[in-house]
């Protein structure tokens, strides 16, 4: 662990990036709590929340260690142990220095990364709406942290990780590590579930779309930090970043309605929040890699792509409830091969000091080859540990709950709860009472 004196400015920009990644997985809450039915929103915002809890857990632990920590394993893991407790990462030295990362004190750089390893498990969340058990899922919670995003962080994040210093793909924010993982595990535990009782037949519309709205919003808002603030400075790299997070959102949403108005004839809100958030998802790991011409580029295929990718578990019959595969499977493939066609060594010199260009700029098909592979290693590897995950579960407790509960809604069947509480007179007296 390096000893030093934090530079203040980039301490103070990355303080107040963590709290706006924080900020995200509650900003998913009201997303995807808009998005389910109503009898079932408190069990979706709670399965979003309790992955702040579960994971911060982990992460102080054992988890920023084995994502972060020298690695042990060629490229896949870091040592558990080497962080333990969050050993080391804190207190001063004789000479007055404290632990630091990349100029900033240890302590700042690991409770921002570890907003970026809730969102990812609250993300597969959408996937199993409306029909898992919550202590289930926080067990499954804990298990896919530390079976598949620890070491798939360390693959990405960490100086050792195999696609970062080995395969020399480029990821700057997480489209690997939190869009296609979270993706991934959220196709395979909507087919280790199975189908709602009722889908695809009947409607099972979002129950507040000004809820979605807002998510979007505050997904928007905590993006610049998770984006920009992985600059770790308040520099030049994180002003392009920010205005490639920008563009490709706003660009995104357009696109989305736009398909939208064509192949259905109205564009929705439900469809300008939908098409932002792929555009965010799309420009993750591209953000540092790309002109802010390229960063529409990116937005502009996403929320095109993505539009029609959320249709597709009809043809294929899945029931991937929240669209997690349509957005975030489907967006963090576009984003991370669009590096190796869109990249500009004006932008990725900046960035990580390996200047590369993309096809369209000249440079091959050789970036482009490195980003298919980091694309299908993250896939299958998550898809598969997933999987085997979810069968365990389901072989060792009840997975999903009862037909009844869930017909009835997992807000009363696991919280004893209900969002909403209407009362009214009736003859004087209250309605129900």
């Amino acid at each position: 662990m390096q000893f030093g004196h934090p530079d203040t400015a980039a301490t103070a920009w990355v303080l107040v990036s963590s709290a706006m990644v924080l900020l995200m997985t509650p900003a998913l809450a009201f997303f995807y709590g808009g998005m389910v039915r109503a009898k079932g929103v408190l069990n979706m915002m709670m399965m979003c929340m309790s992955a702040t809890a579960v994971v911060w857990v982990l992460w102080l632990v054992f988890g920023y260690s084995a994502a972060f920590g020298d690695d042990v394993g060629g490229g896949l893991l870091g040592d558990p142990t080497q962080f333990f407790g969050l050993r080391h990462m804190f207190g001063v030295n004789a000479a007055g220095e404290t632990p630091v990362i990349g100029g900033i004190p240890a302590l700042v750089f690991v409770t921002f990364q570890a907003g970026f390893a809730m969102v990812t498990v609250a993300l597969i969340a959408g996937a199993v709406a409306d029909r898992m058990r919550f202590i289930p899922w926080v067990i499954f919670a804990g298990l896919w942290a530390t079976l598949v995003y620890f070491p798939v962080a360390h693959w990405v994040f960490a100086p050792g990780g195999w696609i970062l210093h080995h395969l020399k793909a480029i990821d700057f924010a997480g489209g690997t590590a939190v869009e296609i993982n979270s993706g991934a595990a959220g196709l395979a535990m909507a087919l280790v579930l199975g189908k709602r009782y009722g889908w695809p037949r009947e409607a099972m519309r979002p129950h507040n779309l000004p809820s979605v709205m807002l998510g979007a919003g505050l997904l928007w808002f905590g993006w610049f930090g998770f984006n920009a603030g992985s600059a770790l400075k308040a520099d030049g790299t994180a002003a392009l970043v920010l205005a490639n997070t920008l563009g490709a959102g706003a660009v995104s949403m357009a696109s989305w309605l736009v398909v939208e108005r064509i192949r259905h004839g109205k564009p929705t809100s439900f469809g300008a929040a939908s098409g932002v958030v792929a555009g965010l998802v799309a420009i993750t790991p591209s953000c540092a890699a790309v002109s802010p011409f390229g960063a529409l580029l990116i937005g502009l295929v996403a929320g095109a792509v993505s539009s029609w990718a959320v249709e597709v578990k009809f043809k294929f019959g899945y029931d991937d409830s929240l669209d997690v595969v349509g957005v975030h499977l489907v967006g963090g493939v576009v984003g991370t091969l669009m590096i190796g066609m869109v990249a500009t060594k004006s932008a990725t010199g900046m960035s990580t000091g390996r200047a590369v260009d993309g096809l369209f700029y000249g440079g091959g098909f050789e970036q482009l080859g490195r980003q298919a592979v980091a694309v299908l290693a993250v896939l299958l590897y998550s898809f598969i540990v997933t999987t085997i995950i979810g069968l365990v579960l389901k072989t060792a407790m009840q997975l999903r709950a009862h037909s009844h509960h869930e017909s009835g809604g997992l807000d009363d069947a696991e919280h004893a709860e209900t969002a909403y509480e209407f009362t009214g007179t009736r003859g004087g007296g209250l309605i129900g009472s």
